[in-house]
Formats: structure tokens, sequence, C-alpha cells
């Protein structure tokens, strides 16, 4: 008894139609993946534009409060204020600058075919970091002064 298997007759074999929907699985994993790569993006944009408004604001808060009242106190705390608003300001830009840089080589790797690198010390852990040394900065110069 012979076993049977269509194409084997010498006639071209017909297409396996699990492969075509495989390859197309994998190009629309790709593109979920540089969806989600840009969303990320984003993200990291409005937070950097949310600590550098949040910087700006502070300086102009306490610039109105020593206006109104030009006590030694609130000189001390616009003074403060002032530092930790460029401390607010600088962060965000440099954040924004590293965020553009991963999302680009991210994406470059995408497209040669190769897997994002997980960094061990990737950008929400260096920022967040960062802001608390600059929380920790602040609370010590008002503490101390």
């Amino acid at each position: 008894m012979q076993n049977f298997e269509p194409g084997s007759s010498g006639g071209p074999k017909p297409a396996d139609p699990r492969v075509d929907l495989a390859s197309k699985r994998t190009g629309m994993a790709g593109f979920r993946t540089q969806l989600a790569l840009d969303r990320t993006t984003l993200a990291w944009i409005r937070t950097t534009l949310t600590m550098a408004s949040f910087g700006f604001g502070m300086v102009g808060f306490f610039r109105a409060v020593r206006q109104q009242s030009p006590t030694p106190e609130s000189i001390r705390l616009h003074a403060a204020a002032i530092q930790f608003g460029y401390t607010l300001l600088i962060l965000g830009i440099v954040a924004t600058v590293l965020a553009g840089v991963s999302h680009w080589l991210t994406l470059r790797r995408l497209r040669r075919g190769e897997l994002p690198v997980l960094t061990q010390w990737p950008l929400s852990i260096t920022v967040a970091v960062l802001l608390s040394i600059a929380g920790l900065a602040a609370l010590w110069s008002l503490l101390i002064r």
C-alpha cells in the first residue's frame, strides 16, 4: 500500500495557506511594534513637556509671590523655585532628546529585522532617579537656608 500525497505526482504543490498567514502575521507584528514605539515616544514627549511647563509655572508663581510681598522669605523661596524650575526644564529637554534618540535607534534596528535591545538603565528609571535627586536637592536647599 502506498501513501498518496497531493502534489507528489510530479505537478506543482498547492501553496500552503498557513505559510501565507504566518507571513502576514509577522508583518503585522512588526507594524504593531512600531506603533507601540510611537506611542511610547509620544508619552515621553507629553511627560517632558509637563516637566518643563511645571518648571515655568513654579518660576512664575513664586515671582508673583515675591512681587506681592518682597520679604526675605519670599525672595529665598523664589530663588529655590528658579533653581528647581531650571532643573525641571533642563531635565525635560534632555529626556526629550534621549527619547528621540532611543526611538530612532530602536526603529532602525526593527527596520533591519533585528530585535530591540533591552537596556540596563531604561529612560524611565534614569529620569525617575534624576527627578528624585533634583527633588532632594531642592528640599535640602530649602531646609539649610
